[in-house]
């Protein structure tokens, strides 16, 4: 017999980013009257009872009273479980229909029907992984059985899994005469921008559908979502589908979800509008107009859809989710870079009231510590990416950091657990705060300097830009930005070209969206980011912003390529193979070599061998010089050389190792402690400087870095360090506020310094500097 835990609601006040348990357990949801949902009707689906026909007739439609009526009329006359089950769907009671499918199944085990109509039950109440498990079941009993691979593939859809076409071609191939895998084809093909295969699909769906006399309805749905991706949003479909049953807001619901798939938020949520007017009853058209209207910067307002979507579905996990993070937003404060310190002089004060607004969002207990750092570089970026990409942002542009990396997943994706660092909606940017990882697992200044980048692809381009050339041009950006943040290209980069799995330039986009194997995402990052530097090499920076003009006119990647570098595709992909091969070097062909030599040295390592280190580790970075993650050859031979008293060896090592993109924060303090013992200390505060966009919540850094721009005369900026070590809360207090009163008063600020020094003989009254500093100031 099935198990069926009792009913239970996702409490607003449990902990934020909570996921839903994986269990069968339904709220009976409380409905406007006349209000219905349900699956897909087509038989391909799963086998309902023919009883529901009248009632789905009705449904289909959208005669909502007649609808309700008649299920209720069901439910009363009718003795079958499962036509029971489908009826309560209908009327929204949930946890009536979860209860009468299990009776179902427990009155015939050996049906993979139910279980196929169960699992999509699931899908609608948010509970795609146990969907999933009922799909499996149903498949065990029959392993043939089309509707149950057509639910497993829509499950693998959703999530953008690889496996969810041969799924869907396993389906069509059994059972041609059917729509469900014809519209599962298209959806998949408008995801990844292949409009000509989607309509191909979409035309075969629409026979099927007026041969089998099946409801058109998701068939409009999908034809309306091809005709806005051809930038005609007011299709022919809609009217169809409206004359077809006029309550029906998910045709423009639909289109709303691949505008969110092409980062086109703002028109997405006029869809949405559209959706919800029409049918208020949607409630997750309520929830990602919420969302979306957030990634607008518009909260006030998205949280008041987002509540009324609760009201209507409290059982979604993502709306739940997004509530939770909003409730938390009084620990936040946002500050703006218009509010800074007062100008010094007139010239000041234009470049103020004229740079674009800069609004940062930062959790109030790291506030103090990283605002100066994340102002200054985000204006360095607006100011680089306005002159490169000929584009001024015309909103203020808001960038949030979030100290909890599941708070910052559910600001992005409504549900914990994703793997990214950041992303841009626009003129709002969202991350992770450097605290939410690991030291050295985290470099927060390329992330973010990243993701302005996207700011200004996606904003010069009203959202039109391909994402392949978008996230080309940030990865791109994000090696030039500094000389230290380098372009690490990882070993299953190399693989994946010698294995030649990198997808032509017309067809890159298709690796961000649906990958066909592990790690086929992150590779097509770096091949993005390549794509783009060789672009500059060859033709010249100016044509990246040629190439992102072309993109604002909705123009192909293919067209794009030939009309701003006067080639077609396929020599395009040619020339950058040749480029490849150039740039990656001998690791091309000797991978396995590398490895070995690699494996080589760190054996010698492990047993303190450090003149056996040397040889086998030079050999791997002369085959492979771009290799700086664990185990890497520059580390091993800084420590060779520093154990065997060659330290101007260690540091060129180390500092090939920072130049190359190396970021473990204690191998570069220890490049910085070197460098300052070696008399450089102009390098070591070069070095010191780059792990705060690091790891900035490091003492010693800040401490060290202002005493070395202290003794260069830097003042301002060592001050900034000073503070810094103060918003860390030191130990020794005395000492970090005599440092700030020594430097303002090196800076002539004498009010500053006679603070700062009192405060540091209020931590310490008998220290002498502080005394002998606060004598100097008050002579």
């Amino acid at each position: 017999m099935i198990a069926c835990p009792a009913p239970q609601p996702v409490a607003r006040t449990a902990p934020r980013s909570l996921r839903l348990p994986r269990t069968v357990s339904f709220l009976l949801l409380s409905w406007a009257a006349g209000a219905l949902l349900g699956a897909p009707l087509y038989p391909d689906r799963g086998r309902r009872s023919e009883l529901l026909k009248p009632c789905d007739e009705h449904y289909d439609r959208g005669r909502r009273g007649q609808a309700a009526g008649c299920y209720r009329e069901l439910i009363g006359r009718s003795a079958d479980p499962a036509a029971q089950a489908e009826a309560f769907w209908r009327l929204g009671d949930l946890k009536s229909a979860n209860e009468r499918f299990r009776d179902a199944v427990n009155a015939s085990p050996d049906d993979p029907d139910l279980r196929v109509r169960w699992g999509y039950l699931y899908v609608q109440s948010h509970q795609e992984g146990e969907a999933a498990k009922l799909f499996a079941e149903a498949l065990e009993r029959d392993k043939n059985h089309v509707a149950a691979k057509l639910g497993a593939a829509s499950v693998m859809a959703g999530r953008f899994e690889g496996e969810a076409l041969e799924r869907v071609n396993e389906a069509l191939e059994a059972k041609p005469e059917q729509v469900g895998g014809y519209l599962l084809l298209a959806r998949m093909a408008l995801e990844e921008g292949d409009l000509e295969k989607a309509e191909k699909s979409l035309r075969t769906a629409l026979e099927k559908v007026e041969s089998l006399q099946a409801s058109p309805l998701e068939t409009y749905a999908l034809l309306a979502s091809l005709d806005l991706l051809r930038q005609n949003p007011d299709s022919e479909w809609i009217d169809k589908a409206l004359a077809h049953n006029p309550a029906f807001g998910k045709i423009y619901a639909e289109q709303a979800h691949f505008y969110v798939i092409t980062r086109r938020y703002r028109q997405a949520t006029e869809r949405l509008r559209k959706a919800v007017a029409l049918d208020p009853t949607l409630w997750q058209a309520h929830a990602d107009l919420g969302v979306n209207l957030m990634r607008e910067g518009l909260e006030g307002e998205g949280r008041r859809r987002l509540e009324i979507a609760y009201n209507g579905d409290p059982y979604s996990a993502k709306t739940v989710n997004t509530l939770r993070l909003m409730d938390s937003f009084g620990d936040f404060v946002t500050l703006s870079n218009k509010e800074r310190a007062a100008p010094a002089d007139a010239q000041e004060l234009l470049a103020s009231l004229t740079k674009p607004e800069i609004l940062v969002k930062l959790h109030k207990d790291e506030a103090e510590l990283l605002r100066p750092y994340v102002f200054e570089l985000s204006e360095r970026a607006v100011a680089e990416f306005s002159k490169k990409y000929d584009f001024t942002p015309e909103k203020p542009i808001q960038i949030e950091l979030y100290p909890n990396h599941d708070d910052f997943a559910v600001r992005t994706m409504a549900m914990p657990g994703i793997g990214l660092l950041g992303v841009t909606f626009g003129y709002v940017v969202a991350m992770d705060s450097p605290s939410g990882r690991e030291p050295g697992g985290f470099h927060w200044g390329t992330t973010l300097w990243h993701e302005l980048a996207h700011v200004f692809t996606l904003e010069a381009t009203d959202h039109l830009v391909p994402r392949w050339y978008s996230e080309g041009v940030s990865m791109y950006e994000e090696w030039q930005g500094d000389p230290r943040w380098g372009e690490s290209v990882g070993p299953d980069f190399i693989s994946a070209v010698q294995k030649e799995k990198l997808l032509p330039i017309a067809e890159l986009d298709r690796g961000f969206i649906r990958p066909r194997f592990p790690g086929q995402v992150q590779i097509s990052y770096m091949q993005a980011g390549l794509v783009c530097r060789f672009i500059a090499r060859e033709w010249g920076e100016e044509k990246l912003a040629v190439l992102l003009r072309g993109f604002a006119r909705n123009t192909s990647t293919a067209d794009n390529i030939e009309a701003a570098l006067g080639l077609d595709a396929g020599e395009f992909d040619s020339r950058f193979q040749d480029y490849l091969r150039e740039f990656i070097g001998p690791v091309l062909g000797g991978l396995k070599g590398w490895r070995g030599d690699l494996q080589k040295a760190l054996e010698a390592a492990r047993e303190e061998d450090w003149e056996s280190v040397v040889e086998p580790a030079v050999e791997a970075k002369q085959t492979y010089p771009q290799y700086v993650g664990s185990g890497n050859p520059y580390v091993l031979l800084a420590e060779a050389y520093d154990r065997t008293g060659k330290r101007d060896a260690a540091i060129g090592e180390l500092s090939a190792y920072e130049r190359r993109g190396g970021r473990n924060p204690e191998m570069l303090k220890k490049l910085g402690k070197w460098l300052a013992e070696a008399g450089r200390g102009a390098e070591a505060a070069w070095v010191y400087d780059g792990i705060v966009y690091n790891w900035p919540q490091d003492e010693e850094v800040h401490r060290r870095l202002g005493d070395l721009l202290y003794d260069q005369g830097e003042y301002r900026r060592a001050a900034r360090e000073f503070h810094a070590v103060l918003a860390l809360d030191p130990l020794n207090k005395a000492d970090a506020e005599y440092n700030l009163a020594r430097t303002y008063d090196k800076m002539g600020d004498r009010r500053k310094a006679r603070r700062h020094v009192l405060l540091s003989l209020e931590n310490a009254p008998t220290f002498g500097p502080a005394l002998k500093l606060l004598m100097e100031i008050k002579e």
